[in-house]
């Protein structure tokens, strides 16, 4: 547009003079006056309307001799002329170049419509000389956007109901027959007269029963709240080989597992038992992709980028049915599973997933239908690559639980490990045994327990007592006051297995 060339439109309040940069002045404004569907009118530098069009008549319902001269203001609700919306607009058009946002306006008759609403300055030699506003009913399409978005709440909330009752469904047939399994082990144990055959293929089989249940509470509490991550330096080959008969275990015959570990791998920082549960979740999945036998391979190798980053890699390998694009895209998400229904609760992946990614590390899958599948985790090495040493063990370890059965198992376990056992039933019990004898070296202690002193006060009172004691803390719950606990504490999630304890009970 020209500058030389214009029309003068005049503001009856302020006697300031508006000439508009355009080629033809007529024919501005029959354009502008042809425009029904748009409010199409100037302000003066001071936001009174100078000029008025058919479209703001049929949106606002007023003629021009009813807005001339008065202040754009008059279109807003109460609320928003209060708060100084109108002002902060036209500070905004000069201050940025334009002013555009969505928000209610008042008609003459009161009633409110949703507008789109465009302010642009208008400069004339470096000068201020007034603002173009357009104003648009939009109405009918944020009753349209409300609709789909509620139809999407619907849709979501449906679907939600649907997932929770799959897996609702999922894990009261897995705990079912975990359950019958277990049950029915200890039945034959006991009515088999010793025979020591029979006992231990009936005490593999409830062990392996067991783990599973113990994978299903962790992926439970992972998915539903978050459960405490706790990352420390560990080696992974380490841990594979720790929990190697675990493995195994959950590979039955024809499934065939193996390992293929790179011998010098540094630390990563990970969270032990998750990290143990991820790579379970990855083997039982491997195994279910072979029904009629096949063979899964855990790889680990240490892996350099250009950039000079090292990096930790896990592929859990099988040559089974294989996956389709499509449901490698959605393996990650919650509830998602291939599985016949009470087969899977679909929170596997999802928990590895988790686990990697809030470790700083990667995950991803390759797959073809009918070859198999590989999914590979990688963790950053830490920069120190710090070796954990094992520390003496200690002689004598304080054991507090308020659930006599799990004291009478642990304790009995840990004896059979030359360890000396002392117990506790509460907290206040707990803080006698410490005064009485200097010679213990652990804490060992369930952190929900009756009697007005938990496991988390008991450690304070025990650490202020005896600062050089080590304490570890146990529960089966994913609290958020978990994250409170102290410093000095070490903690170990239920339920454990007596391979995952040993390692906690050294001293540092």
């Amino acid at each position: 547009m020209s500058e030389q060339a214009g029309f003068p439109v005049e503001s009856p309040e302020t006697n300031v003079s508006v000439s508009l940069p355009v080629d033809d002045g007529r024919q501005f404004q029959m354009l502008v006056q042809g425009v029904t569907d748009y409010a199409i009118y100037l302000l003066d530098p001071t936001g009174h309307i100078v000029s008025w069009n058919p479209g703001g008549e049929r949106i606002k319902g007023y003629a021009a001799n009813e807005v001339l001269g008065g202040h754009f203001s008059m279109f807003y609700t109460e609320e928003d002329a209060a708060n100084g919306e109108p002002a902060r607009a036209l500070q905004t058009a000069v201050r940025e170049g334009k002013y555009e946002k969505e928000g209610w306006r008042l008609r003459k008759d009161g009633t409110r419509f949703w507008a789109s609403v465009v302010i642009d300055p208008i400069q004339e030699h470096g000068r201020l000389i007034g603002f173009a506003k357009v104003t648009r009913d939009i109405s009918e399409r944020r009753v349209a956007q409300e609709a789909l978005a509620e139809a999407q709440r619907a849709l979501m909330q449906s679907q939600k109901a649907e997932a929770i009752s799959q897996l609702t469904y999922g894990l009261a047939h897995d705990f079912n027959n975990l359950l019958t399994v277990i049950t029915n082990s200890l039945d034959r144990i006991a009515a088999c007269g010793g025979d020591a055959q029979k006992i231990a293929q009936s005490v593999t089989i409830a062990q392996r029963a067991s783990d599973r249940g113990a994978l299903l509470t962790r992926q439970l509490l992972a998915f539903s709240r978050g459960e405490l991550i706790r990352s420390t330096a560990q080696n992974i080959n380490e841990l594979i080989q720790g929990s190697e008969s675990l493995f195994r275990r959950a590979c039955d015959a024809p499934v065939a597992i193996r390992f293929d570990l790179d011998s010098h791998l540094p630390n990563v920082a990970i969270d032990r038992s998750q990290f143990e549960a991820a790579v379970l979740n990855l083997v039982i999945n491997a195994r279910d992709a072979l029904p009629q036998g096949g063979d899964i391979v855990v790889t680990t190798r240490l892996l350099s980028a250009k950039s000079g980053e090292e990096r930790v890699s896990l592929t859990v390998e099988d040559n089974g049915t294989g996956m389709t694009e499509e449901v490698i895209a959605k393996a990650f998400d919650p509830f998602f599973t291939t599985k016949e229904v009470g087969k899977g609760s679909g929170l596997g992946l999802s928990q590895v997933y988790g686990v990697v990614t809030q470790s700083g590390g990667t995950v991803s899958i390759k797959s073809t239908p009918g070859e198999g599948t590989a999914v590979t985790m990688t963790l950053p090495v830490l920069e120190d690559g710090e070796q954990r040493v094992a520390a003496p063990r200690p002689t004598k370890i304080l054991m507090v639980d308020d659930d006599s059965n799990i004291l009478d198992t642990v304790v009995d376990a840990l004896r059979d490990l030359d360890y000396s056992m002392v117990t506790a039933m509460n907290g206040k019990e707990a803080l006698e045994r410490l005064a009485n004898d200097a010679g213990i070296d652990i804490l060992f202690s369930d952190v929900v327990m009756p009697g007005g002193l938990s496991g988390i006060e008991l450690a304070r009172q025990a650490h202020a007592l005896r600062p050089d004691l080590k304490i570890l803390l146990a529960s089966g719950y994913s609290e958020s006051w978990l994250e409170d606990m102290p410093g000095y504490c070490e903690f170990i999630p239920k339920p454990y297995r007596l391979n995952d304890l040993k390692p906690k009970l050294t001293r540092e």
